[in-house]
């Protein structure tokens, strides 16, 4: 489909329809706002987009199970929401040994898990090998952990195998939320997906992948919730996300899920003081991924080039409205060390000088077939607005042709270098650049600039570059000023190479009725849901 630019292309035909369909909304729920029924209960429901399948911290790993984890259970430490690192379950903050490789964490002496029974030093050690044997994400472990000890009973050692500056964000992620030994001794070395017992402010009183009723856990050690329970539900459809708050069917909306006319329409809501607006701190990024193992993007000068053709502040107005800002390096900003913007801006000459190199825009253009997820709208923007930005800035030198494949399908597909070029995103699973850098750029084995086992063969660009990776376990061993430099030359060598092109970040968003508390993110990007309750 030929999309002009210069004139209202089909982005902005989706947009009005959307705008139209916005309306619709707010007239039905305006008009039935007067007869709505008298709420059946005094707990809170709090609304999010997809199903929930597993409330197990060794096999959860969408933002929406990690969210419900985040209330239920308790992490060694948390990342307040200013961004320090404060203890939760520690009693303290680690003691670190000489040659950092090892670290001691005490306890605190005054929790219980859901099921009265005691937390202490054997339960974590419980929940922390329980993850590094079944975890889907155990790998966060077993890189870093040689063994776990517990000198005394409100006490753990973590055994290193070599020094990692890193660990401290780790051990403020879900993945890491203790669970009862007492609970979990059946399932020790299998999921437990419909129930949860930890140490969290809520229970869970009941669960269905589209319901999870919570309730206050009466004997929680820390401050009591705000509020006399939480129903949450997942819907899939956006509209009925932005229906069910407008209409006041919902207290509070957590999801980025909502189509961009719907976030803009509740912001506009939030500014009139109709709706409480919040934003956490952005800890999703968004990126192309390009396989550089085969021509013609095995040719850095092509990936280059290709970089340099993204007009990323024109595509984040088309799609969003400027609500995704523009990115130009694989660290969120809200990061320490993720200012920094080494990775190829948007210039024309540039681009058409390597596009000429290559050996292209003289009777020769080159093709790009350009794969999108269908079940992500913002992708199939993203996809239309670039297609029509080269096809008016470049149209002797590229031509894109695009592919919609559901994510699922992407997903199992990209080790198997199925993609030539492909819009992905990622979310760190703990707040430090090195689970942006690492999971993406890590590489195993490799001939040359090709890596052939490891994290970039996962993640579908198969690109490495001799000294990558000895500067990112480097990274990881240094401390301070000296870290952050060392990763900003991680982003900066990977930036050289142009195996990604990344694209914006996103900051999470939640909005409340105007009569409860405004939302409050955590360091992590999750909502503290304990602190929602009654304006005072």
């Amino acid at each position: 489909m030929a999309v002009d630019l210069k004139n209202r292309c089909v982005t902005d035909r989706r947009r009005f329809s959307l705008q139209a369909s916005v309306l619709i909304i707010l007239a039905v729920a305006c008009s039935q706002s007067a007869c709505q029924p008298k709420r059946q209960s005094e707990r809170l429901t709090v609304a999010s987009a997809g199903r929930i399948s597993s409330l197990d911290p060794a096999l959860a790993s969408t933002t929406g199970a990690l969210q419900v984890l985040s209330a239920l259970g308790d992490t060694l430490y948390i990342r307040g929401n200013n961004g320090d690192f404060e203890p939760q379950l520690a009693a303290s903050k680690p003691e670190v040994s000489l040659d950092r490789l090892s670290i001691t964490i005490p306890l605190r002496r005054d929790v219980l898990f859901h099921d009265g029974s005691r937390f202490d030093a054997k339960a974590m050690a419980f929940s922390l090998n329980r993850f590094l044997r079944i975890g889907s994400q155990r790998y966060l472990l077993s890189n870093r952990i040689a063994a776990i000890e517990t000198p005394n009973p409100f006490e753990i050692r973590l055994r290193l195998k070599q020094p990692s500056s890193s660990i401290e964000s780790l051990l403020t992620s879900p993945y890491l939320t203790p669970v009862s030994p007492k609970a979990y001794a059946n399932h020790a070395d299998r999921f437990l997906n419909d129930r949860f017992i930890g140490t969290g402010p809520y229970t869970l009183s009941s669960f269905r992948n589209t319901q999870q009723r919570l309730l206050p856990f009466r004997q929680y050690w820390g401050a009591p919730p705000n509020n006399v329970g939480l129903d949450l539900i997942n819907l899939s459809n956006s509209t009925a996300l932005f229906g069910a708050l407008i209409s006041g069917e919902v207290d509070v909306l957590l999801s980025n899920s909502i189509d961009e006319d719907q976030k803009r329409a509740l912001s506009q809501r939030a500014g009139k003081t109709l709706l409480q607006e919040s934003k956490g701190p952005a800890m999703n990024i968004t990126f192309v991924t390009l396989r550089s193992n085969s021509p013609p993007l095995q040719s850095q000068t092509v990936r280059r080039a290709l970089a340099h053709s993204l007009d990323r502040r024109l595509i984040s107005t088309r799609v969003s409205y400027s609500q995704r800002e523009p990115l130009r390096s694989l660290i969120p900003p809200s990061l320490r060390g993720g200012k920094t913007e080494p990775w190829p801006a948007y210039n024309l000459a540039t681009a058409r000088k390597l596009f000429e190199q290559a050996g292209y825009c003289k009777g020769r253009r080159l093709q790009v077939p350009f794969t999108f997820r269908t079940n992500v709208p913002s992708d199939r923007l993203m996809a239309l607005t670039w297609q029509a930005q080269l096809k008016r800035d470049l149209p002797n030198c590229v031509q894109m042709t695009l592919n919609g494949v559901e994510s699922t399908t992407v997903y199992k597909q990209l080790s198997e270098g199925s993609f030539e070029a492909v819009i992905l995103d990622w979310s760190g699973s703990y707040p430090d650049p090195e689970a942006y850098l690492s999971p993406l750029l890590s590489c195993k084995r490799a001939k040359g600039n090709i890596c052939e086992k490891g994290e970039a063969v996962d993640g579908g660009t198969f690109w490495t570059t001799p000294g990558l990776q000895e500067a990112l376990t480097r990274s990881d061993m240094l401390k301070g000023a000296p870290r952050l430099q060392e990763l900003a030359t991680v982003d900066a060598i990977a930036a050289q190479g142009a195996p990604y092109i990344p694209v914006w970040f996103v900051a999470p968003k939640a909005w409340a009725q105007i009569h409860l508390n405004p939302p409050i993110f955590n360091g992590n990007g999750f909502v503290d849901l304990a602190q929602l309750g009654e304006r005072r």
